[in-house]
């Protein structure tokens, strides 16, 4: 294994699955022709190396730090210049991340943590843009003629240390169409400005701002953008118009919140994404304790600035304080911080802030909910460690979930979806998940169960429409890879073996599931890429030398079909999975 100094360059493709969706055939051949036309020539000319193309993506290496910033600055600005639409004015943009660092050499690839670090920033790059880390900024200063900007210290997901990242300014921005606007009104919900001074009530923050989103999304005639899309913007200095465009809204709310001792400070601004102006602004204060009212203000005044003539009875219908207890609520937002970490550090812990959050109140459903929720996760990600325990444990939270909030779209979705996965009642759960629709259109989350109960059920046509309205309320989650988890699964139990390793190529890039994996091997010796299939047994055996594929007929519910199954266990064993 030999080691080497490198800077490294990830690129990445902005809104690939939507192209793709939209038009595959011209988005497939326009992207080969940049990549022959533009990309291989530019990296040529600046003694660059392609170390692998990655589905939409490229990774690529240079021996110097300023080569490799002068040719993705040239990259960017040529891509920039040859954007045709593609289909409804839909052009290709890319997003790319520099770092310098130590990496390791395994043949032709790159593997290591500066690489990984270069991933990360790309994730942080605006479209069209270029985020560098600060090694990379100490190399060039001096020899790009570009200013950059200081984005601050940024904790990057698997890397141990915190990463100070710059942007590159004064690129030409690229010519990057909208997401067409809903037929109804629609609004996006930054994450608000913690302005406590102290860190560790970034959550609290969060938090005021996730109910705020759930309040809007019970409101049936409002398009709301799902919690985590709208968090991909936190800690950016963002463009308004270009929120507007990427996340396919009219309306974008944005926000402070200041909490000192007893007392709460949340203002909020609502403003226009195609013109950036501001349709409404104020100010509440009040005690902690009156924090549900005013998060109710807010709610009613954003109502009353999008829809004038909409009645207060709505409303009224649309407020769910999730409980009287404000110790219990701080547990509960605790918790919901954690869970979306998916690590499994932050899944025992939102576990226990759950657990106390439902000590305080035996009556919060959505605690219930969410509680089953991290088993459900546990068992996705292989945490599971006394199995029969879990299943009692998820089954009597669901249930108590559901007596609690029968109106609760939150508590149903992820009751129904953890009943299914981890206790193996997917008729009931599929119901469950049904009813959360009903109760709010508006939950990704909803719709994401609803699509993966879907599958569980053999209906996987009607799961890809519910995942791909999922993505359509959360174009931009940072937790998309459970999305396209959802697409992997569906098109391999369809046949659809290129589909399939597509989507896990997408979503190996955000968090590497089991089930990624496994069925990335599969797709791949059923596509006759043996040697890709076999390589990628081998990591899964180096992870887990015990597993067998004797071992996964109980793990995946999706391929309850006997022939499914048997597709899926044929192409493990073509790559070298033991029976």
């Amino acid at each position: 294994m030999d080691r080497r100094l490198a800077a490294i360059v990830v690129a990445d493709v902005v809104g690939y699955s939507r192209l793709v969706e939209r038009n595959e055939a011209a988005t497939l051949a326009a992207l080969k022709q940049r990549r022959v036309e533009i990309l291989r020539p530019l990296v040529n000319l600046h003694k660059g190396r392609i170390v692998k193309f990655m589905g939409d993506g490229a990774l690529l290496e240079f021996a110097s730090a300023v080569s490799a910033v002068r040719c993705a600055i040239e990259l960017q600005a040529a891509m920039a210049a040859a954007n045709v639409p593609i289909a409804e004015d839909d052009a290709i943009v890319l997003r790319i991340g520099i770092n310098v660092g130590d990496v390791v050499v395994e043949g032709s690839d790159i593997l290591g943590d500066g690489v990984n670090i270069a991933a990360r920033l790309e994730a942080l790059a605006e479209p069209g843009g270029i985020c560098i880390s600060d090694a990379i900024c100490r190399q060039v200063q001096g020899k790009i003629d570009l200013p950059v900007e200081d984005m601050g210290e940024k904790s990057l997901k698997n890397i141990a240390a915190p990463v100070r990242a710059y942007r590159i300014r004064g690129q030409k921005p690229p010519t990057h169409s909208a997401l067409p606007l809903p037929d109804r009104p629609s609004i996006a919900v930054l994450p608000f400005q913690n302005m406590s001074g102290d860190a560790e009530q970034d959550y609290f923050a969060d938090g005021i701002v996730e109910d705020i989103i759930t309040a809007l999304s019970r409101m049936r005639w409002l398009f709301v953008i799902a919690r985590n899309s709208s968090f991909a913007y936190k800690g950016r200095a963002v463009d308004i118009k270009q929120v507007g465009r990427e996340l396919g809204v009219r309306y974008v709310l944005e926000g402070s919140v200041r909490k000192s001792g007893n007392r709460v400070r949340i203002t909020g601004q609502l403003i226009d994404a195609s013109t950036a102006a501001h349709l409404w602004a104020n100010r509440y204060d009040g005690q902690l304790e009156d924090v549900f009212d005013l998060q109710d203000k807010i709610t009613d005044s954003v109502v009353g600035a999008i829809a004038p003539k909409l009645e207060q009875a709505e409303i009224e219908r649309s407020r769910r304080k999730p409980t009287e207890n404000l110790d219990a609520y701080d547990h509960y937002l605790r918790g919901m911080a954690n869970v979306h970490l998916w690590t499994h550090e932050g899944n025992r812990d939102a576990l226990v802030h759950f657990y106390k959050a439902i000590e305080l109140d035996s009556k919060f459903a959505a605690a219930y909910g969410m509680a089953a929720r991290c088993y459900s996760q546990r068992k996705a990600m292989g945490w599971q460690i006394d199995v029969s325990h879990d299943v009692a444990e998820t089954a009597r939270l669901a249930k108590r979930a559901v007596e609690l909030g029968p109106e609760d779209a939150l508590a149903l979705s992820a009751s129904g979806v953890a009943l299914a996965f981890v206790v193996g009642n997917y008729a009931e759960g599929d119901a469950l998940t049904d009813l959360a629709l009903t109760h709010n259109p508006n939950l990704a989350w909803a719709w994401l169960f609803g699509g993966w109960t879907k599958l569980w059920i053999g209906e996987f046509e009607t799961g890809i429409e519910r995942v791909r309205h999922a993505m359509r309320l959360s174009p931009n989650d940072p937790q998309i890879f459970i999305m396209q988890d959802a697409m992997v699964a569906a098109e391999f139990c369809l046949g659809h073996y290129a589909e399939a390793l597509q989507w896990a190529v997408k979503a190996l890039r955000g968090k590497p599931l089991p089930l990624t994996e496994h069925f990335a091997a599969s797709s791949s010796a059923h596509l006759g890429r043996l040697d890709e299939a076999r390589e990628r047994v081998a990591q899964i055996l180096r992870a887990n030398p015990a597993l067998r594929i004797s071992h996964l007929r109980e793990i995946y519910p999706e391929l309850r079909r006997q022939e499914d199954f048997a597709r899926f266990a044929d192409g493990l064993r073509r790559a070298g999975l033991p029976d």
